[in-house]
């Protein structure tokens, strides 16, 4: 069963329903993974995504902060959460589609602007969210499955504007990278995007600092798609769709999509 999926941190799915609607209708991924819904579960407008034909859906929220929501044209069912630092925060979200692939949705901690645990404490929780992940992965060792999500960190130096400028920068910090290439071995994840796109200076989030955003251009890649490594080779045609920074009133990241023969 081929399908085709997309991660897309909303920032705000209410205030930015038009855009989720446009990117499904232009679009039309089979799967559309969001995080930070800043939503409570109940709040979340369907009415119109549904008539877009995302007829199942899954989401865990919270008034205000965080949220991820899985919204699928494929039948799909809820595979559960986990509750990473014991925190009660709404950051991830499995579900496990008709072709029996579990598709987990995260959204990792952001930790912050020093990247000190000693004087940060929220650079501390996001070491240990990926942490309590790698251990989690390295015990169930999943299979069949596909990980997406904001996971805020940029792991590559070709995936930063300037690697020399934000290594002392928190999503780019050494121990950072260290930390999410141990998760991403503890459950033999394949990085997808760039499996297909090896190559090259690759973003999904751009500050909305910048003046202009595009002419300066001083981007991450901080939302990934990755699968397990008895599905990888099934993954391709992957993208980022930078022209949806530019929408009105955009979210700060952009979507990364990946197609899957299965």
């Amino acid at each position: 069963m081929p399908f085709t999926l997309a991660t897309w941190n909303i920032n705000s799915v209410r205030l930015r329903e038009g855009l989720v609607a446009r990117l499904m209708n232009e679009e039309q991924p089979d799967v559309l993974c969001l995080q930070e819904c800043k939503s409570p579960v109940d709040k979340i407008p369907l009415e119109q995504f549904r008539s877009l034909g995302y007829t199942h859906f899954v989401a865990r929220g919270q008034k205000g902060y965080n949220g991820v929501a899985i919204f699928s044209k494929i039948p799909m069912e809820d595979a559960g959460h986990r509750d990473f630092v014991g925190k009660g925060d709404a950051r991830h979200v499995a579900a496990r589609l008709e072709n029996g692939v579990t598709v987990h949705n995260f959204y990792v901690p952001a930790g912050g602007d020093v990247p000190d645990r000693e004087v940060n404490e929220k650079f501390g929780h996001k070491l240990d969210f990926l942490t309590e992940m790698r251990d989690w992965f390295h015990a169930e060792r999943p299979g069949k499955s596909i990980m997406v999500g904001d996971l805020n960190i940029a792991p590559r130096e070709d995936d930063v504007w300037s690697h020399k400028q934000l290594l002392k920068v928190v999503s780019h910090t050494p121990i950072e990278v260290e930390h999410l290439g141990q998760t991403q071995d503890a459950g033999d994840w394949v990085d997808v995007t760039r499996a297909d796109i090896p190559d090259g200076q690759l973003y999904s989030w751009w500050s909305y600092r910048a003046r202009d955003w595009d002419t300066s251009d001083r981007g991450r890649r901080l939302d990934h798609i990755w699968a397990s490594g008895d599905i990888a080779n099934a993954g391709h045609n992957s993208r980022i769709l930078r022209p949806v920074r530019g929408w009105e009133q955009p979210s700060d990241h952009a979507p990364v999509f990946a197609s899957f023969d299965l």
